[in-house]
C-alpha cells in the first residue's frame, strides 16, 4: 500500500485545525521555562543553602525525561488532591523541563557580561532588582537570543508528548486520523512537514531578532 497523497491532503484540515492547541502550549510553556529558568538562575546565584538547593534541582531537572514530570503531574498529584487538567499539566510540565536548560542558558549570558557593570551599578547605589532588571537583563539577552531560539524550538517539538495526556495538539489528531483509518504515513507526514514549517519559522524569527539586537548594541 503506497503513499496516498490525495488522502495525505484531506488530512491537512483536521490537523491545522488543531495548530491553534499546539501554538497555545509552546507559547505559554517558551514563557513559563523562560520565566522559572531565571528565577532559579538568580536564586542559584545568591549562594548559600538556598543556591546548593536550588543547582540540585536544576541537575535533577535535566536528568529526569519530560515524559516522567508529565506522568507524575497527572498521575501522582490527584493522590495528594491536586487535580489539574491535561492542558494545564502540559504547560507547567514542559514549563518545569525546560526551565532547567534555560537556567544554564542564563548562566552562561549572565557570566558573558563584565563583572564592572554590576560593580558600577552597585556603586551608584542601584537595587539589587533594579539592577537585574534594567543592567544585566538587557545586556545578557543579547548573548542568549540564539540558544533560546533553539530551546523554544525544542519546546515546540516537545508538544507532541502531549499526546499521551489526551491534549488535541497536531500529533494527536493525526493519530486519531491514523487510528480511524489504519493509515499512518500520510497524517503522520502532513504533521511533521507542518512541525518542520513552524521550526523553519521560529529560526527565522530568532535570526532577525538577533541581527536586530546587533545593530543596537553597534549604536
Amino acid at each position: 500500500m503506497g503513499f496516498d497523497f490525495s488522502f495525505a491532503l484531506s488530512t491537512v484540515p483536521a490537523i491545522l485545525g488543531a495548530i491553534g492547541m499546539t501554538l497555545l502550549v509552546a507559547v505559554a510553556s517558551c514563557f513559563g521555562a523562560a520565566a522559572l529558568g531565571f528565577c532559579l538562575e538568580i536564586v542559584r546565584r545568591m549562594g548559600g543553602i538556598v543556591g546548593l538547593l536550588v543547582r540540585f534541582l536544576i541537575d535533577f531537572i535535566r536528568a529526569t525525561p519530560v515524559l516522567v514530570w508529565l506522568y507524575c503531574l497527572y498521575f501522582i498529584l490527584p493522590f495528594y488532591g491536586v487535580r489539574l487538567s491535561a492542558l494545564t499539566v502540559g504547560i507547567v510540565g514542559l514549563s518545569l523541563y525546560y526551565s532547567g536548560y534555560l537556567a544554564e542558558v542564563f548562566k552562561a549570558g549572565v557570566d558573558a557580561i563584565a563583572k564592572g557593570q554590576q560593580e558600577a551599578a552597585k556603586a551608584l547605589g542601584i537595587g539589587r532588582i533594579d539592577t537585574v532588571v534594567f543592567v544585566i537583563a538587557p545586556q545578557m539577552l543579547r548573548n542568549i537570543a540564539a540558544p533560546m531560539g533553539n530551546y523554544f524550538v525544542s519546546i515546540l517539538k516537545a508538544t507532541p508528548y502531549l499526546a499521551v495526556l489526551a491534549v488535541p495538539e497536531m500529533l494527536g489528531a493525526a493519530f486519531d486520523i491514523a487510528s480511524d483509518t489504519y493509515r499512518y504515513a500520510e497524517p503522520l507526514t502532513v504533521a511533521g512537514i507542518i512541525f518542520l514549517a513552524l521550526a523553519l519559522a521560529i529560526s527565522q524569527g530568532v535570526k532577525w531578532l538577533e541581527k536586530r539586537l546587533a545593530v543596537s548594541t553597534v549604536r
